[in-house]
């Protein structure tokens, strides 16, 4: 299967280029305004750091109904492996923790330990996705060792009196819906967001994995995703009160459940509560434009992240605070309806920055930033609370050493309450030879300190039997070197990057399992676990290798897609042997890809229709515990219909099929999955647009709202 995937890239790649230096190509791609690479604004053929970004067109066509599904569809380099408790993120062969998600340069607040839940983010509400890959420690701080993803939303203070709804259907009660309201009144501005998201869940398997010499249970009713529903309320406040000042307010509300399927196996199935969630988070900040060039932006910003059991049949639960009893016997009764908190992280942060246009053609960035975050779990933390801070400052400047080469250079130096100060620095270069070629290279370390649910948290997990999770208050901070080189050609209509990267992670943390009796007596006499893992520095871990990207569009047509090599190495210490062991980072592949082709026409004034075809796949992904997740290849069709439209109406339809062939992955609960997909699923969404005070353009045009891409 791979091979032959990777054949046609090859063989598609040859067909483009020998058409490359005829007339018919065209792009529009390369003129989109990026910012994440360097915080500061560059078209993306010129942008220093090597971007991915996928447009506010790429996102209509491919009409994802998540996050997770858009950046696994469309860029070959990200695998995701969602369970309840949040997404399982990966890109190029680090995990969540080691991803910075953003929303429009603001840090998204979720699980401490990086289970990042994207469904915070409204699909319909993405003007564009930027990427950036490698330590970005310099510009961004901790968290992003493996590479910055920017969502970048639409912007919607000039749209007069705006009204939007969109409502998306699909297999396995699939519910989707999308509201806004956007109102202008001179130099104020609102917009109001609604999302709702629903599934029935499925389960491709009533196969359950068991320990040991037990054979499989053959009728489990736990399911491969659970039944949930979520929604989010955010408002966004902006008041201009000089063309020079812009001040803001934002605030959102977010709640989720999943729902658990009881069954009649104690160990396996039986589940007496549910999975419930509780968001909010608010915002308040501005930029001042000091003149054509700088600027001074200033951000402060709260979030809270709190996630519950909520109980569905008399339970007796492990509850400390409530019940006073021995270490042994810590039991509190729990009643249908009520419901127990697990865990509470909230966060403040401040960020003040500068950007300033110096003599020489030199562009200087600097800034601070202050983060504290505590952490309140009474059943899961020594003590029930735990809190930390940091405080950075940074610097970078960008300027041109000789004609045609670029050279973008920070350092950022970190201070934490627990692990002290470190400088974390970045060189990046870009070389422009001739027109279409450009060459980049960069150099970056990155610094993380542990979390503090890497440091503190005990949890235990039903699976095919209980296991337990311990944190480790003997961890010492992560540190990286991230070099990569790309290449990039350009001409028309076609463009074709290849990089190479090459990232060493010292103190890398993950969980490791360890022999029982390593574990807290206590621990062990109340849990009688199968398995104990607990967060453990790895004593290096290496991660490289190659990308490939290629797109095309000829008149109506576009075609293009990726190609990702991966491999890993990690070297961790074997305590009970007294030596040294090789292993491979957990969730690897070491192929994965993606191609695309679509194809757009207007038949008339009235109506014009999108088509795209689209496919990826994966190697085996290979992890240390569990087994592996298999392979796969995944098809989609989408359509899309923008259907008549007047002054102040248009109207749009989606419809398509996911996963044509009906693949589905089998392997038992309680084993890796390489997808969770239930096989074929269908949807069909419609919109309506009302907008009044800024005339509609033609293929719904009204929705795709030009951002100022605003310096973050």
């Amino acid at each position: 299967m791979t091979r032959k995937l990777t054949a046609t890239l090859l063989a598609l790649c040859s067909f483009v280029a020998a058409w490359a230096q005829s007339d018919i190509w065209r792009t529009d791609s390369l003129q989109e305004i990026v910012v994440t690479g360097t915080g500061t604004q560059h078209f993306l053929k010129d942008a220093p750091v090597q971007t991915e970004v996928i447009t506010g067109k790429m996102l209509r066509q491919y009409a994802g109904k998540s996050i997770e599904d858009i950046l696994s569809g469309l860029l070959p380099s990200f695998a995701f492996n969602e369970d309840d408790m949040g997404s399982q993120m990966q890109m190029n062969g680090l995990g969540n923790s080691y991803i910075l998600i953003l929303i429009d340069g603001k840090r998204i607040h979720g699980d401490v330990g990086g289970q990042n839940d994207l469904s915070l983010i409204d699909p319909l509400n993405i003007e564009k996705i930027e990427v950036v890959k490698g330590a970005s420690s310099a510009l961004y701080g901790s968290d992003a060792i493996a590479g910055v993803v920017n969502i970048i939303t639409k912007r919607h203070d000039k749209d007069g009196i705006l009204l939007e709804n969109t409502s998306r259907v699909g297999s396995y009660g699939d519910i989707r819906q999308h509201n806004g309201i956007a109102l202008n009144f001179g130099k104020l501005s609102s917009y109001t967001n609604f999302q709702l998201q629903h599934s029935d869940g499925w389960q491709n398997t009533a196969v359950e994995h068991t320990e040991g010499s037990e054979p499989p249970i053959t009728d489990s009713r736990n399911k491969t995703v659970n039944r949930h529903t979520n929604w989010q309320v955010s408002e966004r406040l902006t008041y201009t009160p000089t063309k020079d000042l812009e001040l803001y307010a934002e605030g959102s509300v977010y709640w989720k459940r999943i729902y658990r399927t009881s069954g009649k196996y104690a160990h396996y199935d039986v589940k007496t509560y549910d999975m419930k969630y509780r968001n909010a988070s608010a915002s308040v900040g501005g930029k001042w434009k000091l003149n054509k060039t700088d600027h001074i932006t200033l951000d402060i910003d709260w979030n809270r992240h709190a996630y519950y059991y909520y109980f569905t049949a008399n339970t007796l639960v492990e509850d400390y605070e409530k019940s006073k009893g021995t270490m042994y016997y810590p039991y509190f009764p729990y009643l249908p309806g009520q419901e127990e908190l697990q865990s509470d992280q909230q966060r403040t942060m401040a960020h003040l920055k500068g950007v300033f246009e110096l003599p020489y053609e030199n562009r200087l960035s600097a800034g601070m930033e202050y983060r504290y975050d505590w952490l309140d779990a009474p059943n899961r933390v020594e003590g029930g609370r735990v809190s930390d801070w940091t405080g950075a400052l940074y610097v970078q400047d960008e300027f041109n050493l000789i004609r045609n080469i670029n050279i973008t250079a920070g350092l950022r130096l970190n201070q934490n309450e627990q692990f002290g100060t470190r400088l974390t620095p970045k060189v990046s270069a870009m070389w422009k030879i001739g027109h279409p070629w450009r060459l980049r290279a960069t150099w970056s370390q990155g610094f993380k300190t542990p979390t503090t649910k890497e440091l503190y948290y005990r949890y235990v997990r039903q699976m095919s039997g209980t296991y337990l999770y311990l944190g480790n208050t003997q961890l010492n901070p992560q540190t990286s070197n991230y070099y990569s080189v790309s290449g990039e050609y350009t001409w028309q209509g076609l463009s074709v990057t290849v990089s190479a990267y090459y990232n060493k992670v010292d103190n890398m943390i993950a969980l490791v399992t360890i022999p029982n009796y390593q574990a807290p007596d206590e621990y062990i006499v109340l849990y009688d676990p199968v398995k104990t893992r607990q967060y453990q520095n790895i004593e290096d871990a290496k991660t490289y290798g190659v990308d490939v990207n290629v797109r095309y569009t000829w008149k109506e047509i576009a075609v293009g897609g990726g190609y990702s090599y991966l491999d890993t190495k990690a070297n961790q210490y074997d305590t009970t042997h007294d030596r040294m062991n090789e292993v491979t980072i957990d969730g690897m592949a070491h192929h994965k890809g993606n191609a695309f082709a679509t194809w757009n026409h207007a038949f008339s004034s009235d109506y014009r229709l999108g088509v795209g075809v689209y496919c990826r796949f994966s190697t085996k992904r290979y992890y240390q515990i569990d087994g592996d997740g298999k392979g796969y290849q995944i098809w989609r069709l989408s359509t899309t219909h923008d259907l008549g439209h007047s002054k102040t109406m248009a109207y749009h339809v989606e419809a398509g099929v996911d996963n044509i062939f009906d693949y589905a992955d089998r392997t038992p609960h309680g084993l890796h999955l390489g997808t969770t997909t239930p096989g074929r699923t269908f949807y069909v969404s419609f919109g309506i647009r009302f907008n009044k005070g800024k005339k509609l353009k033609n293929n719904y045009k009204s929705n795709l709202n030009t951002r100022d891409n605003e310096e973050n």
